[in-house]
């Protein structure tokens, strides 16, 4: 069997647009379903070491409950994600609001981000769908017309592929990212997963959840995941409450390269090793790897056993983790941060990859 991809309506808006789901399958059986409302990612079927199918995320069967309030739930998120302080920006001597959607902050692109958008959506390969969306100026408070394609694919050696294309007809700031919560145990919570992330500082925040400008070292520090480390092992270090992480890791790179006047993203074209996630019983294995610059990792403080997932699972606390591919939270507003401002004749690009394997 050679990979290809299946497309059937998943449901309907409440303007009675149709929502379709894609789902794209390789030859080893591993599976994606991904919907054109949020590009939500809705599953993710991966074998273990015995060779046993399990989904991998978090999220719903039905469309109904994407369309209420959740943690973002595997959608795209945009047209910034993570926090921006005081929910505003200054770019070419002009301020621009944004919506308070956390505190004094704008949190993943305000109240009509990307993820509540219907994006349009083709099959474009073999086991590859591209999804667009147009953004217009003023959106949510962001200058310029900005266009996104994004395309998902699946390759024979079980990787998800995420290729991120936008313009803009206007210099604007933009920072894209997937907010898919893994549980490679497919039940129960991460904590016992183990990480390894390829970062040797990582960037301190406020007690509003934003960085503070500081890029401080791992070394000594429960944020040290140099080697693979137990998810949940330092939890009570991290003064966190609800304990766990939801923090942003530079990435080894270039900081020379940072600020040439031009989204920062290394080479789009070959992705750097971000991160390990091993679940050691089932012997599932998450790698990511990604032009970004950062990561944030989320360790799902916040779920409290209100949600109900597919197949009646109760999501409680660290039942899932997220890895955000990003740069750095309130680089808007931090020069000395990776850019984020995109000008007419210049392309944003970010690839991320998803590789899954067993031992």
């Amino acid at each position: 069997m050679s990979e290809f991809v299946r497309v059937e309506h998943f449901g309907r808006l409440s303007d009675g647009r149709s929502v379709r789901r894609f789902t794209l399958e390789n030859r080893h059986g591993m599976r994606v379903r991904v919907i054109d409302y949020g590009t939500i990612i809705t599953e993710i079927h991966v074998p273990d070491r015995r060779g046993r199918l399990s989904d991998v995320v978090l999220g719903f069967d039905r469309l109904e409950p994407y369309l209420k309030r959740h943690p973002y739930f595997g959608c795209t998120v945009g047209r910034y994600t993570n926090r921006i302080a005081g929910a505003r920006f200054a770019l070419d001597g002009r301020v621009y609001q944004l919506p308070r959607t956390e505190g004094s902050n704008c949190l993943h692109g305000g109240r009509q981000g990307f993820d509540k958008a219907l994006w349009r959506a083709r099959v474009v390969g073999p086991a590859a769908v591209r999804f667009v969306h147009v953004s217009e100026d003023g959106d949510q408070g962001f200058p310029g017309r900005l266009r996104v394609a994004l395309t998902l694919s699946l390759t024979a050696d079980n990787e998800l592929r995420l290729e991120y294309v936008a313009r803009t007809n206007a210099p604007t700031a933009i920072n894209l990212t997937n907010h898919t919560y893994f549980n490679l145990a497919g039940a129960g919570d991460i904590r016992g997963h183990r990480l390894q992330i390829a970062a040797d500082f990582y960037t301190p925040k406020g007690p509003d959840n934003v960085p503070t400008g500081e890029i401080r070292s791992v070394a000594g520090t429960p944020f040290d995941f140099r080697k693979l480390t137990p998810v949940g092992a330092r939890f009570d270090e991290i003064g966190e409450n609800p304990p766990g992480y939801d923090h942003n890791f530079v990435l080894r790179g270039d900081p020379a390269g940072w600020n040439h006047g031009e989204v920062w993203g290394g080479r789009p074209d070959r992705p750097a090793f971000c991160a390990r996630l091993v679940e050691p019983r089932c012997g599932r294995v998450l790698e990511v790897w990604t032009t970004e610059p950062g990561v944030q990792l989320y360790t799902g403080n916040w779920l409290d056993g209100t949600l109900v997932g597919k197949q009646g699972w109760r999501y409680e606390r660290h039942a899932g983790l997220c890895l955000e591919t990003q740069h750095f939270p309130n680089s808007v507003n931090l020069p000395h941060f990776p850019s984020t401002i995109l000008r007419p004749g210049q392309t944003y690009r970010q690839t991320t990859v998803y590789r899954f394997l067993a031992l």
